[in-house]
């Protein structure tokens, strides 16, 4: 019999998630591939039980259930044989009145199209090109830096009026914001929503976007013409909570919508 991997979560990024300085959650919480399946973690601090249901247990909540990290707040999982590309969402039963619910993974770094809610097993894999940006950005960054902003929305900027008027995939995107930016001077380029949402007509960002494609192009091109980037506000406070989410049943002290206690930077 195999050995389940070790956790990915240790006692000092419980400590410094409890503390509210923990700056790199995303490699913690969430999905991860690993040798021999995928291990999950999920911050939700009312649950009195969670588990990883999916396709690969025909979304039975008894068969993967999760484990608490003492008073954390994180349950946490090994699912042998998963890996990227499998569909999943935690099950989770609250600890005020035996509320049950599916709920999407908020760290899941890739999720299927709207209006299907589910998310995906994935991998951070992209291959940057910017390097040189990234050796010199404290410069570009820098308090004394001129900096103007070009704000764009992804879904509405330019379309292809050939093909029903669609948005543009972001490796379409790239060459072309980064150009405008360049000729036209802006420094920074900040993007909303890079982030996947259920209902196109908001401009809300609960989960990494998939309809355009891989939503790290845009960033690598603009850097490599020299143009910064950043993400909206909206998208950043994701941090542990789904404030644009669309509304259900669940109460508020219900899921993990507690406020948020997740660093960023």
């Amino acid at each position: 019999m195999k050995t389940e991997p070790p956790s990915l979560i240790t006692d000092e990024d419980l400590y410094l998630f409890n503390e509210g300085s923990h700056f790199r959650l995303w490699d913690k919480l969430g999905s991860h591939p690993v040798e021999g399946g995928t291990r999950f973690a999920v911050w939700a601090p009312n649950a009195e039980w969670v588990s990883v249901i999916g396709d690969h247990n025909g979304w039975d909540g008894r068969s993967n259930p999760m484990q608490e990290r003492g008073s954390s707040g994180i349950w946490e999982a090994f699912v042998p044989g998963l890996g990227p590309g499998a569909i999943y969402k935690y099950l989770i039963r609250s600890r005020n009145s035996g509320y049950r619910v599916e709920k999407a993974d908020p760290f899941a770094f890739r999720a299927e199209v709207p209006p299907k809610t589910g998310s995906i097993v994935w991998e951070l894999d992209f291959d940057w090109t910017d390097a040189g940006w990234m050796r010199d950005r404290h410069s570009h960054n820098s308090a004394k830096a001129a900096m103007s902003i070009y704000e764009m929305h992804v879904g509405s900027w330019r379309r292809v009026p050939e093909e029903g008027n669609r948005s543009l995939y972001y490796w379409e995107l790239s060459g072309r914001i980064a150009d405008y930016c360049d000729r036209t001077g802006f420094t920074h380029v900040e993007l909303l929503p890079i982030m996947e949402h259920p209902f196109f007509g908001s401009w809300g960002a609960p989960r990494p976007g998939r309809r355009r494609g891989q939503p790290c192009r845009p960033g690598s091109r603009c850097h490599g013409c020299g143009s910064g980037t950043c993400r909206s506000l909206q998208d950043r406070a994701l941090a542990g909570r789904p404030p644009r989410c669309p509304r259900s049943r669940a109460p508020a002290w219900d899921w993990s919508v507690r406020p948020n206690r997740c660093g960023r930077r």
